[in-house]
């Protein structure tokens, strides 16, 4: 993709977030054409949101890894997007606003706390060589905001120029220990709304296993010649449907083993 075209798309993008304009597609002319173009255009977004106070990136989530939402988007593939400093809270209870979102989403997600770097030339990355990697695992809460006339329309290389719906995280405690005793993929992950169950899923459910998940975004960045930075977080997907919220609703997720999450809506 022209590097000019790449550009007016990213200043599209950032547009819409500055002032809660949802977007339908992006003019043709400046419209993604391959997973390599959404990327290329995410590049040049994230700086320029970091110029405009929502600071560098923190961390990354990691969308469509489970069956459920392969199914709820109908996207089959994994789709990466990075996370801003300004939009991440951290510990057991948060609270937003729903004014600040267009349509505030929730997901369900196991997260990884890296102690080491992922570097592009140690790729290939498999389950195992990433594990190596992780300091600590803990349960978090996506804020995903639907920024979208018709999210369905816009386009799965369009959506991952815009992060793929990531509008911040909610990250609990880091488990340093406890996780090395657990087996991930059989942690179960439960999300309540308002005191009712939701839906629940399991490690399992993404990928295999999370750190196939982890192996994947360290790969794909590798092969743009990226890498994975100690000191930051991957959220590896979400293993209960989106779940849309209004203000005065309460979220609460929990899993098996790592703990639990609540965010509280005004």
């Amino acid at each position: 993709m022209r590097r000019r075209a790449a550009e007016a798309a990213a200043n599209e993008l950032l547009r819409a977030r500055l002032h809660r304009v949802r977007l339908g597609q992006l003019p043709k002319e400046i419209s993604p054409a391959s997973e390599d173009d959404g990327y290329q255009i995410q590049d040049l977004l994230h700086p320029k949101l970091t110029s405009e106070g929502l600071g560098p990136l923190a961390g990354r989530k990691i969308g469509c890894t489970t069956p459920v939402m392969q199914t709820y988007l109908n996207i089959d593939q994994p789709c990466a997007g990075g996370i801003a400093a300004a939009t991440v809270q951290r510990g057991s209870t948060a609270r937003v606003k729903a004014a600040n979102y267009q349509r505030l989403g929730v997901e369900c997600e196991i997260a990884v706390w890296l102690g080491s770097h992922l570097l592009p030339e140690n790729a290939p990355y498999n389950r195992e060589s990433v594990a190596e990697a992780v300091a600590a695992v803990m349960p978090a809460i996506e804020l995903v905001d639907d920024r979208y006339e018709d999210y369905g329309n816009f386009g799965v290389y369009s959506l991952i120029a815009d992060d793929f719906f990531n509008a911040g995280c909610v990250l609990g405690r880091r488990r340093i220990k406890a996780w090395r005793k657990l087996d991930l993929a059989a942690v179960k992950g439960t999300m309540w709304i308002n005191g009712s169950e939701i839906g629940h899923g399991s490690g399992a459910d993404i990928m295999g296993h999370p750190f196939e998940a982890l192996a994947w975004i360290a790969n794909n960045r590798a092969a743009r010649g990226r890498g994975l930075e100690a000191n930051s977080f991957v959220l590896l997907g979400s293993v209960v449907q989106t779940q849309w919220l209004e203000a005065g609703d309460s979220v609460r997720i929990a899993l098996d083993g790592l703990g639990e999450v609540t965010l509280d809506v005004d």
